[in-house]
């Protein structure tokens, strides 16, 4: 018998039960609960991290900004001497060092003045985000390419500040663009996309801003320079050339097509940035089957912008007129075959190692809006190779539009 007063293990179990049973419930909710504040609360740290970093990049902008200006103004206030602004240079950037360390030598003075000189009409602040635009370091030469071609563009009205978007290596990059329409195309891209400073460099190397103008008139130039590049139909993503260079190939040997699109597969991510924005990678060798026939398109993609599939064939040498039927077939089949509901027509995209002038005037590439021929090249062209083509394209289309307005 237990004793006076004592409990009987199912008594004590029924009486502690009750209390450690919600305990162990609350336990698993707090835990639960946690979980979720604490991502919370890492994405409210870590945004506002970045907005700190943001905010201290912008506000150095526009520190540089101001300090380019005092040096201008003080310079051209004082003797017009060039032993004076050395001098003066040489003193303040002393000064400076002195006072806050590194970071003031007289090449960034000379920056910072440069930066002013090119920006002189901005306003100096930091703009909201959502809105659209409305001795140096060697500057970029691109512009005299444009001006060859008589592509001028008016001042227009002045942009306000500056993009909370972009670092001060960015904007050191862009005012080596001599061309205020392109450094301005440039500046709108760099922001929109997030290009990196060296994604930034490598598209004002690969002269985008002229590739992109050669199907544009001047309304064109006035839009990439207002608005960056908007993809209303599938010529505004054609580029030409298209600069391969990232690829490496090697000049020792004869160049096949499966090399090329080897090559390109193992670079996807910088063939997609050379092919421009809203490209996703979709198959290579897709094959299209007609009766008992099989066809094989190289490579193919999917523009999320246009809601179109992009098919690409690789052509080592130069455009033939079979390339055109052959790339007008794939387009058929494959609108026919593998387009859903939502999907626009497919565009199909000839690269070739050279063009052929007589081919894109009696071809249906004279006609068609959905079949491309673009020349691509493992190098980055010299200015002198980007004006000829630039030349040869602007020909080809004055002589299309003369054709037009005599039917």
């Amino acid at each position: 018998m237990p004793k006076r007063g004592s409990r009987s293990p199912a008594v004590a179990a029924r009486k502690q039960s009750p209390r450690l049973a919600p305990a162990a419930a609350m336990s698993a909710d707090i835990a639960a609960s946690v979980a979720g504040l604490f991502d919370r609360v890492a994405a409210i740290l870590e945004k506002a991290q970045a907005s700190v970093v943001r905010a201290v990049n912008s506000e150095m902008v526009l520190a540089y900004w101001h300090i380019g200006r005092e040096v201008v103004h003080l310079l051209q206030e004082g003797e017009g001497r060039a032993e004076y602004g050395k001098g003066l240079i040489d003193e303040l950037s002393a000064r400076l060092t002195q006072r806050y360390g590194k970071g003031f030598s007289v090449t960034t003075l000379r920056y910072f003045r440069t930066f002013y000189q090119v920006y002189a009409d901005r306003v100096p602040e930091i703009r909201h985000m959502g809105g659209e635009f409305s001795a140096a370091p060697a500057r970029h030469t691109a512009g005299s390419v444009l001006a060859d071609l008589a592509l001028a563009v008016e001042e227009g009205e002045p942009v306000r500040g500056f993009s909370p978007l972009l670092s001060w290596s960015h904007y050191r990059i862009l005012m080596k663009v001599a061309s205020r329409p392109e450094r301005l195309f440039y500046e709108i891209e760099a922001e929109k996309e997030g290009w990196t400073v060296a994604t930034l460099e490598r598209q004002i190397h690969s002269l985008l801003f002229a590739r992109l103008l050669k199907s544009r008139n001047k309304a064109g130039m006035l839009e990439l320079a207002s608005r960056g590049q908007v993809l209303k139909n599938p010529v505004d993503s054609i580029r030409d050339p298209y600069v391969l260079d990232f690829l490496n190939l090697p000049d020792d040997r004869v160049l096949h097509e499966q090399d090329l699109e080897a090559a390109i597969i193992d670079r996807l991510q910088e063939f997609l940035l050379e092919l421009g924005k809203g490209f996703a990678f979709v198959a290579r060798q897709k094959r299209l089957s007609f009766e008992d026939d099989h066809l094989y398109v190289d490579l193919v993609f999917y523009n999320t912008i246009l809601k179109c599939f992009v098919l690409i064939d690789l052509k080592i040498g130069k455009l033939t007129h079979q390339d055109v039927g052959q790339m007008d077939g794939y387009v058929r089949l494959f609108d026919d075959q593998w387009t859903t509901e939502g999907d626009n027509p497919t565009v199909g995209l000839i690269l070739c190692a050279e063009k052929n002038d007589a081919v894109a005037k009696y071809s249906v590439l004279s006609e068609s809006r959905q079949i491309f021929a673009a020349k691509y090249v493992q190098y980055l062209p010299t200015e002198e190779e980007l004006r000829e083509e630039l030349q040869r394209e602007r020909r080809l289309i004055e002589e299309g539009n003369a054709q037009e307005e005599k039917r």
